[in-house]
């Protein structure tokens, strides 16, 4: 689908982004999904079989072709996302991350900063993330606490103190994008900072352990008087909340894409066990209450399917409703495809809570997704900003 196709005509993919379909869930059944589960168990992080991925163009999916990126658009990164998921959520979800840290870089970095930064993120030689939340500030983000003060003879450095809170990829990844104070309270004053993992004074904390997403690392960013150049701040000082809020709308479907293809995995999953599992005689797919729970699981699939990929071509359009329209795709599809994944489980009944059979993962994978990225109350609350014109 062109940018430019209007609404009604949606969504028949044109060939390249069937194209992009195929190639995509070729790598991920080869390279993701045979290792998912066990990945998952021993808590690794696969991050040789991320970069992998930058071969294929994922590491800059909608950045600028100068600095080594595809400069495809959010319709095209929604279908990448959404097929990796597919094989596994929490790979998906990280090559988003990084992909949302390189698109700021790209939009408000200056042309030496790109120049500088995106090749080796785009090849994936360099990994990123992205520094947002605190201990302190999750949804209220203005509130962070992180300070960085102009430093060093000439004022050629900054100097950052504070922790950032549930980083992914944290003490991995190789570059992160961070928010930080340099001035007065509230949005007006946050800037953005490019970190190398090399910056004197960049600390990480122990692994968390979290519910879901077990392959990829989770930890504080811990900086303690840590030095970074004047040259790595991005569009000058009081930038850095508008810099995060536009990442957002982009990062918000990308994770509503990571949902969508861990609840097709699902449905999947349950359709073959439904067609295999016998009770009472026959097949439990023969049974009519079951019948009506994998048709109203598809059929919520395919809603949410039809609105991310709605928004995902309104935010290609920059149409001025975009926003509001991240914000209700990333609240439907999180929350509806949370519930597909539990619904395929509860048909596997006891089964479905082996780990073997890869529908528990899923369903601890997709429930962070209504958390980050804005958790789904914060979703309602732009929405409603939206409809009362605040």
């Amino acid at each position: 689908m062109d940018a430019a196709t209007p609404a009604a005509a949606q969504f028949e993919l044109n060939e390249d982004q069937r194209a992009i379909q195929e190639m995509t869930a070729a790598f991920a059944a080869e390279k993701v999904a045979p290792f998912a589960l066990e990945w998952d168990k021993e808590r690794h992080f696969p991050s040789d079989v991320i970069r992998e991925t930058g071969a294929l163009g994922f590491g800059g999916i909608y950045i600028g072709d100068d600095v080594g990126g595809s400069g495809l658009g959010r319709l095209d990164a929604v279908l990448i996302f959404e097929a990796l998921a597919a094989a596994c959520p929490g790979f998906s979800s990280m090559i988003s991350i990084h992909n949302m840290a390189a698109w700021m870089i790209d939009t408000f970095g200056s042309e030496e900063q790109r120049q500088r930064f995106l090749p080796a993120m785009t090849s994936l030689e360099w990994l990123a993330s992205y520094c947002l939340t605190e201990p302190g500030s999750g949804s209220d983000a203005a509130a962070l606490k992180t300070r960085a003060v102009r430093a060093g003879g000439n004022g050629s450095d900054y100097t950052l103190n504070g922790t950032k809170q549930f980083i992914s990829g944290a003490g991995d990844s190789d570059v992160y994008v961070v928010m930080a104070r340099t001035g007065e309270d509230g949005p007006k004053g946050v800037s953005t900072f490019v970190v190398p993992k090399d910056a004197p004074g960049l600390k990480f904390g122990p692994a968390e352990n979290k519910m879901g997403w077990h392959m990829q690392p989770t930890r504080q960013v811990i900086f303690e008087d840590c030095k970074v150049p004047a040259e790595n701040l991005l569009s000058g000082e009081g930038a850095g909340f508008r810099i995060a809020m536009a990442g957002l709308d982009g990062g918000r479907l990308n994770i509503a894409a990571c949902s969508l293809g861990g609840a097709q995995s699902a449905l999947d999953k349950a359709l073959s066990y439904a067609q295999e599992r016998v009770a009472f005689g026959k097949a439990i797919n023969q049974f009519q209450a079951l019948q009506f729970k994998l048709a109203d699981m598809e059929i919520e699939l395919q809603a949410s399917r039809i609105m991310l990929y709605t928004a995902a071509s309104k935010l290609d359009r920059k149409a001025h409703d975009a926003g509001k329209w991240s914000a209700m795709a990333k609240r439907f599809v999180t929350d509806t495809c949370f519930d597909i994944a539990n619904d395929a489980l509860q048909i596997h009944g006891g089964y479905g809570y082996l780990h073997e059979y890869g529908v528990e993962k899923l369903v601890r994978d997709l429930r962070v997704h209504q958390i980050l990225e804005g958790t789904n109350e914060i979703m309602r609350l732009i929405v409603a900003r939206h409809l009362i014109g605040r």
